[in-house]
């Protein structure tokens, strides 16, 4: 995990000047109860099955991702030359964790595990995710999912 402290002062400040949206109204739900949830995962890793075409430069889209696919199935296509593959590499449920979303629901701590999961390109613009975040929010609705585990990389 990186700190903000690890950063030069010329890094730093970069990362404190960035944009952060405003909302005109913040909804406040009480959710469902974490054993009786449906989940499902977003990751920021790039990720997409190996017929799936690779994520692009800047691309604000996601790909959708079986929740029966094993870690042989999937590619990292995340482009951001910082980013240290070496986790994923060695398992994948270090920016996917699905294998640990089902033990969690075979032990009775969720729910259920939803049939289908989601992957961003993490190396773009949050801004210019939410029209794509917006359509994936109703997705999730229709499918049931009460929580979603945001997986950033």
């Amino acid at each position: 995990m990186v700190r903000i402290e690890q950063y030069g002062e010329k890094e730093r400040q970069h990362l404190l000047d960035l944009p952060c949206p405003t909302y005109e109204t913040s909804p406040f739900v009480t959710g469902v109860k974490v054993k009786e949830s449906r989940v499902a995962l977003i990751s920021t890793a790039g990720l997409h099955t190996i017929s799936d075409r690779p994520f692009g430069v800047g691309e604000s889209g996601y790909r959708l991702i079986p929740g029966s696919s094993q870690a042989n199935d999937l590619v990292m296509s995340h482009i951001s030359t910082n980013f240290d593959r070496t986790g994923y590499q060695l398992d994948l449920n270090t920016v996917f964790p699905l294998d640990r979303l089902n033990e969690m629901a075979e032990a009775g701590s969720l729910g259920s595990v939803a049939e289908y999961h989601y992957s961003f390109m993490g190396a773009t613009d949050p801004v210019q995710m939410e029209q794509e975040a917006r359509s994936l929010a109703s997705i999730l609705k229709k499918d049931h999912v009460d929580a979603v585990l945001l997986v950033p990389v």
